[in-house]
Formats: structure tokens, sequence, C-alpha cells
């Protein structure tokens, strides 16, 4: 069996980065749905994509990353995007108020995309990375991760693409709950990592 590793991307080397978004649409995306300002395909360029990703990982810098890499005995496999969730302005300008609930609670890191690179897919990547954000939440001093995943209706199942924002069970799986349900698949997951009790008024 594999063997799962993983480092916050400011500590793996640039190449590693870019090998897992090689292909698909993470490749157009670079992660930036909800960290462009305006709209991504309309307001940046892909070469401007590119560039911030490059700044946002920090790779082979001391300073903050947005990111984890995983590896599958050594090869850079999967990328899972989590920050503090002031540092993603389209939280906080999109239309959608599940996305910035509790807007006062302190410390809140968001888990926001998920990408397993072509050829380690099906090995149960994305638990492992999701599991990574916990230990990683609790090594930089987080209060709350939280996340916003689709659940496929049952029978039903969803396009990798679509599954970018990470799927329930694999956040369930790794210790998060769910605080609302705002749309038929959406939901907002949470797991305290600051010992205090999570906020009951959220939206059901």
């Amino acid at each position: 069996m594999p063997e799962f590793t993983w480092r916050p991307a400011n500590e793996a080397a640039t190449d590693d980065v870019v090998a897992v978004f090689e292909a698909g649409g993470a490749r157009k995306c670079r992660c930036q749905a909800l960290k462009a300002a305006g709209w991504i395909w309309r307001d940046t360029t892909q070469e401007q994509r590119d560039a911030a990703q490059v700044e946002q990982t920090g790779c082979g810098t001391d300073g903050p990353t947005s990111g984890l890499i995983g590896y599958l005995d050594g090869e850079p496999a999967g990328w899972v995007a989590v920050e503090p969730r002031e540092d993603y302005p389209r939280i906080w300008s999109r239309k959608q108020p599940w996305m910035r609930m509790d807007p006062g609670l302190a410390g809140v890191w968001s888990v926001t995309c998920f990408v397993v690179r072509k050829g380690f897919r099906r090995q149960g990547l994305m638990y492992e990375l999701a599991a990574a954000t916990v230990d990683y939440g609790g090594q930089v001093g987080a209060q709350v991760l939280e996340g916003y995943p689709t659940e496929p209706a049952d029978g039903k199942t969803v396009i990798w693409d679509e599954a970018s924002v990470g799927l329930l069970q694999v956040f369930l799986d790794a210790g998060y709950e769910v605080v609302a349900s705002p749309t038929l698949r959406r939901r907002v997951v949470r797991l305290q990592l600051g010992g205090l009790p999570l906020p009951s008024s959220a939206p059901a």
C-alpha cells in the first residue's frame, strides 16, 4: 500500500505544485476561484493566475502558504487549500451567506479545494488530505476548520471538477460536523480545534 505523507506547500518544491496542477480544470483555475477579487475568468489571465498561485504557496520560503501538498511514496499526488477564512476575498464578496456564517468568529480557517493528480485518483487520497488539514490546523493554531463540500444524491456520482470542493463523507471521516445545509447538495462543515463549542446559530 502506498505511503501517504504531506507538507505545507511552502516546504515543498515549486515543481511539486506544478505537477499536481498539470491537468484538468485545476490547471486553469490554479485554486484562484475564491482568491481573485473579481470573476476569475473575466478579470484575470492564465499568466496572472499562475503567478498568483506561485506567490500564495510560498514554496521555499518561511512565509504563509495557501495549502498542503500530499505525496504517495514520495511522488506529489494531491493538494488541499486551507487558509484563514479572511484570506479568501470572494468568500466575503459572494452573495451566498452560508460562505460567511458567523463573520465575527475568530480563528476560522477555510478548506476550499481538493486536487488529486491524474494517475493517483481512486486511492482515497482526498480522505488523506482532509485528515491532513486537521493535523495542520492544530499546528498553525486554527480555532475552527470550515469546509463547503457537496453531498451527492443517493445513487448519484459527481464528476471530478464538481468534487473539487470536497465530498461530505470525506470531511465527516476527518471529524468535521455538518452545521448548515444551504442547498440540496451543499453542506457547511466545521471542526472545532480551539476547545470552545461551535456556534449554535447556524442556519439549517
